[in-house]
């Protein structure tokens, strides 16, 4: 069950302001660059992501219906700032809850399990 979407427009507008500039250098978060499908403007989401060898690997906190996951979807590729460094990718595809819990880190997989967290997305590294 995703996060609730009042929680969602809070962080949006308050907590991702505060913790963008950490979370593109901080393990387990990234932040997706990407624009708006419609729009065409620039966007820049913190995002709970994960690094394997040639995948990133992203919680859906908020479920499916969340922006950035339909921007990069209908984009060619997007990048991802991970560890201070870019990282380029393409589009991401869903996968089901049991393999996103089993590869992200164990501690990291309780607390999302915890939270109920019932979505994630793998991005191919470019």
């Amino acid at each position: 069950m995703p996060l609730p979407r009042g929680l969602a427009r809070f962080n949006r507008s308050v907590t991702n302001r505060i913790i963008k500039p950490a979370a593109a250098r901080l393990g387990g978060f990234g932040v997706l660059h990407h624009h708006g499908r419609r729009s065409g403007n620039e966007y820049e989401t913190p995002l709970n992501a994960w690094r394997q060898g040639s995948e990133v690997i992203v919680a859906l906190t908020y479920g499916l219906d969340v922006d950035w996951l339909k921007n990069a979807r209908a984009a060619e590729g997007s990048i991802i700032v991970m560890g201070g460094k870019e990282v380029r990718v393409g589009r991401p595809e869903i996968i089901p809850e049991d393999e996103g819990l089993a590869r992200v880190p164990k501690t990291v997989g309780r607390i999302l399990g915890i939270l109920d967290v019932d979505g994630f997305v793998v991005f191919p590294v470019l």
